[in-house]
């Protein structure tokens, strides 16, 4: 990530112009996020501000599951094998499995997987080109969607959980 060029949404040499606005995005979203969870404890992480809520370290997790299921689904077109759920399943559905399961873990294992999956989402991007993302394929509630829009889903997705790890974070804290 250029941290030189975080504020813009511009050409980024190897891919192509809309992929490169796309990656902007996703770049700027995991940056904001990375800041927000910046020096937590194990112990942070796994703090549950009740009995249905989500870690901020099972968020995390589940940022790396959800863009790595997209790559699974748009780049590979299929679904996720068992192996890959057995893997990535609890920090795609989170509740009570992502509950027990996500635990113990120190943030460089959470930056270590999102940093493992973007960088695979980088290479695959190499691949693709601008009339990619406008594949469509039937999407939610059996509606039609592209490939534009699934990804900008990954970083939707992310922004949105973003505002739960800087809630609980500020609960944290006080």
């Amino acid at each position: 990530m250029n941290m030189e060029k975080i504020y813009l949404i511009t050409d980024i040499p190897g891919y192509s112009p809309q992929i490169s606005r796309l990656l902007s995005m996703i770049n700027y979203a995991r940056h904001t996020t990375l800041e927000s969870v910046k020096n937590l404890t194990v112990k942070e992480l796994d703090y549950l501000l009740d009995s249905k809520s989500n870690s901020i370290g099972a968020l995390l997790l589940h940022f790396a599951a959800v863009e790595y299921a997209y790559q699974v689904s748009t780049f590979e077109e299929r679904k996720l094998s068992e192996e890959e759920l057995s893997v990535w399943g609890a920090a795609l559905e989170l509740g009570d499995e992502g509950r027990n399961k996500i635990r113990g873990h120190d943030l460089d294992f959470y930056l270590d997987r999102l940093d493992e999956v973007r960088t695979r989402t980088y290479e695959l991007f190499k691949t693709a080109d601008d009339s990619w993302l406008e594949r469509e394929k039937t999407f939610w509630y059996n509606k039609p969607a592209n490939y534009y829009f699934m990804w900008y889903h990954v970083f939707e997705d992310e922004i949105n959980h973003r505002g739960q790890i800087r809630m609980i974070a500020r609960r944290l804290k006080g």
